[in-house]
């Protein structure tokens, strides 16, 4: 049978709580899915162990996207993050919650979530295909159906685009829906990688390679700004071409301009201040007044890290610790507190957590994620021009998109006139 009421574009998380949202209203669901495992990327999400969400209230988390928040108003007061996690323990997954209210499958199996989407959908009643969907069919401003690679046409009045973004295209993410949405004359606003490590000026983050830090605070500036663009304790990584972890791929989120516009600053020992780190630094350097420089901070700092700090603090390493003055102990404070990071790049999209950028959400109506410019067309996840931090938001996008989108073109809801 290749006529449906709905044809779904994408078995991604948005994709399935879609399809599966419009059968249960009793529409015939067609989902075309490119690969033949649905979901591939939830299964790599949160290092395999699946953050489907962050279990906060609606206002925290519109706080925590990063483009359109205002669009996303509707969609997630209607699915908000608890509605999701009682929808997934309905699916048989208990669910637990960790530090920041992230929220992982008890398991910590990123599968059990994709078998319970699956399950979901095809319990539904959704038909499942493999094929690659490479055009859309329009008549005066309607949707008809969609065209596969192979050239066969498959027929319905409604269709939701929930193909994902561009990164990780492994996982099947590359970039169809945009070319799908632009045939209908939408906008795309450019594409971006968002949660990415950077890539540093400083050559001396390659001596830290693999060094973890924990409890730190890393800052970025916009160049000539008297307020910081993000700061926030936690964890980072050095890499062998600058720094990643949890705080880097959020800060990351806010680089929109020329990376030469911004500076980033780490606070090694951001519970104590300036003065009470000196007196922690008088006190190890009593400890061993005989000590070189270099041996003296040992208990301070991470061993990997103290070259680098010294050689920042412009103390020559050898220099006997009961030699060292007041103004060279004062750099070697504000070093510590404020060891400079300068990014020079980002790695490839290819290789982003998520995509900024994509279908612009001026031209979708957000109560029901219609297009305006073509009835019966809609959108849902990361193919839309919306992002959020780490910590479940960006798959809790896909969810409430999702869910709105299947809801609404499962009961034939036409929300809008096309624009002229």
């Amino acid at each position: 049978m290749k006529q449906f009421d709905l044809i779904v574009v994408g078995g991604g998380a948005a994709g399935l709580i879609a399809s599966g949202t419009a059968a249960k209203e009793g529409a015939q669901v067609l989902l075309i899915e490119r690969n033949a495992r649905m979901a591939r990327k939830v299964m790599i999400t949160g290092k395999g162990r699946c953050n489907l969400t962050n279990d906060c209230g609606e206002e925290t988390f519109l706080q925590n996207v990063c483009s359109n928040s205002k669009f996303l108003f509707g969609p997630i007061h209607h699915f908000p993050p608890q509605k999701t996690m009682e929808w997934i323990e309905g699916l048989g997954v208990p669910l637990k919650i960790e530090r920041g209210k992230r929220v992982f499958p008890a398991s910590d199996k990123a599968v059990d979530i994709v078998d319970a989407l699956v399950a979901f959908a095809q319990n539904s009643g959704v038909v499942f295909l493999q094929k690659r969907v490479t055009g859309l069919e329009i008549s005066d401003g309607s949707i008809q159906g969609v065209r596969t690679e192979s050239g066969e046409v498959f027929s319905a009045p409604r269709v939701i685009i929930a193909t994902g973004g561009k990164s990780y295209p492994l996982t099947g993410s590359s970039g169809d829906g945009y070319s799908l949405a632009a045939q209908a004359g939408h906008t795309i606003v450019p594409l971006r990688p968002s949660l990415i490590p950077i890539e540093t000026q400083e050559d001396w983050c390659r001596d830290c390679m693999g060094l973890s830090l924990k409890n730190v605070t890393l800052t970025l500036w916009e160049k000539g700004k008297k307020k910081p663009l993000y700061s926030e304790l936690g964890e980072m990584l050095f890499t062998h071409f600058g720094v990643s972890g949890p705080l880097v791929l959020t800060a990351s989120t806010y680089l929109k301009k020329e990376l030469t516009s911004y500076f980033m600053e780490i606070d090694l020992k951001p519970a104590l201040d300036d003065y009470q780190l000196e007196q922690r630094v008088l006190r190890d350097f009593a400890a061993g007044q005989n000590k070189d420089f270099f041996n003296a901070l040992s208990k301070l700092l991470p061993r990997k890290i103290i070259s680098s700090i010294i050689h920042l603090s412009q103390i020559p390493p050898d220099t006997k610790v009961h030699q060292i003055t007041k103004e060279q102990r004062e750099k070697l404070i504000q070093t510590i507190k404020h060891l400079p990071l300068h990014p020079k790049g980002l790695l490839p999209i290819d290789e982003a957590i998520v995509t900024a950028g994509g279908v612009s959400v001026k031209e979708v109506v957000p109560q029901t994620m219609e297009s305006k410019l073509c009835h019966g067309l809609y959108f849902a996840g990361e193919v839309l021009d919306l992002d959020g931090k780490t910590g479940g938001f960006n798959l809790q996008i896909a969810f409430s998109t999702g869910f709105v989108a299947g809801e609404s073109a499962g009961k034939g809801k036409l929300s809008c006139t096309p624009l002229p």
